[in-house]
């Protein structure tokens, strides 16, 4: 594992449990290195965060490719799956806090939903040959993305799930729970 890829574990590990209060010094205290060896990577916090936001939706794409090329999952499943993916190592890394980042970062927040409108093929062919099959009713994909961007951006701008101390990954099983059974064909 290089340096920055460290640097971005240990700042998901301090975000974990400081939120987005954390400090260049706690990240710092946390991999046992010196702040000044965190700056020659990264410029600032706000940078940091932008590779942040690269590097989860990167390892998220990693996971998506695995699930669709798994032949032990039927079609429906694999779209269950990919639509609800979280890294392993991810589940527990407390994704409400990210609410702030609208106002406090809002280049960050801006790349958050970029990369939530993007990166679509693997789920589009996966609901086209559902629709193909015929396990899928017929829907308009755009409508169906736009349904799940819709709910993942809101819990990125209010503190809904706090609130109802619910937490990211419940919530997005939930959204994935009512899609994907709003899709399907019923038996």
């Amino acid at each position: 594992m290089d340096l920055r890829e460290q640097i971005l574990k240990g700042t998901l590990q301090v975000f974990n449990y400081k939120g987005m209060k954390f400090t260049m010094d706690d990240i710092a205290h946390e991999l046992g290195i010196s702040k000044k060896t965190i700056y020659t990577v990264f410029r600032d916090k706000k940078h940091m965060f932008l590779e942040l936001v690269d590097y989860l939706f990167d390892k998220i794409k990693e996971e998506e490719q695995l699930i669709y090329e798994d032949d032990s999952l039927e079609t429906v499943e694999k779209i269950r799956k990919i639509l609800g993916v979280l890294p392993q190592s991810y589940k527990k890394i407390d994704l409400r806090q990210l609410y702030i980042l609208k106002d406090k970062y809002p280049d960050v927040y801006f790349k958050v939903e970029e990369r939530l409108e993007n990166g679509w093929e693997i789920t589009i062919a996966l609901l086209e040959q559902g629709m193909k099959e015929g396990v899928i009713r017929n829907i308009r994909i755009p409508i169906f993305k736009m349904m799940l961007e819709a709910s993942l951006e809101q819990f990125f701008r209010r503190d809904i799930l706090i609130e109802n101390k619910i937490s990211y990954h419940e919530g997005l099983d939930e959204v994935v729970e009512i899609l994907i059974d709003g899709i399907i064909v019923q038996s």
